[in-house]
């Protein structure tokens, strides 16, 4: 099984964090690394079940929505290359916060679990990805 696994502190109480990321159709925040989203469906970003097309290549469905537990996982369904659905079987994206007390920040995980003849192709499209929008969501933030 293969595995990614990116993490950032953001500058902003976990209940502003999680507000921004807990639509699973509104990636606004993400500028510069999201250019298109797409809502396939007729379900809301906050519906498990909810599709949605990013930069018209990668297909993903939202499989929970925590707001107890501050989750956001989907699946991709298709994609470019190594994600493709010929290439790549279970991948599960998890986007979880944690509240950093000590200064009222917020500690964000983005992880990926995976199957994969070649785990490490995979891993070089999806890591830089990540570190892409966590570095967007920090901005988002910072300004």
């Amino acid at each position: 099984m293969g595995k990614c696994y990116n993490t950032i502190v953001v500058n902003a109480p976990i209940d502003e964090v999680w507000a921004t990321v807990r639509d699973f159709h509104d990636l606004s925040w993400a500028k510069g690394v999201v250019e298109k989203t797409e809502v396939v469906g007729e379900l809301k970003g906050n519906q498990v079940g909810a599709k949605r097309l990013l930069n018209d290549v990668f297909y993903e469905t939202l499989r929970t929505l925590s707001d107890l537990r501050h989750l956001v996982e989907y699946s991709i369904d298709d994609g470019p290359g190594p994600v493709s659905k010929d290439q790549v079987r279970n991948y599960t994206g998890h986007l979880k916060l944690h509240e950093v007390t000590t200064d009222n920040t917020t500690f964000v995980e983005w992880t990926s679990n995976y199957d994969s003849p070649d785990s490490r192709a995979v891993g070089e499209l999806c890591n830089p990805i990540y570190q892409a929008l966590l570095q967007a969501l920090k901005v988002h933030f910072d300004g």
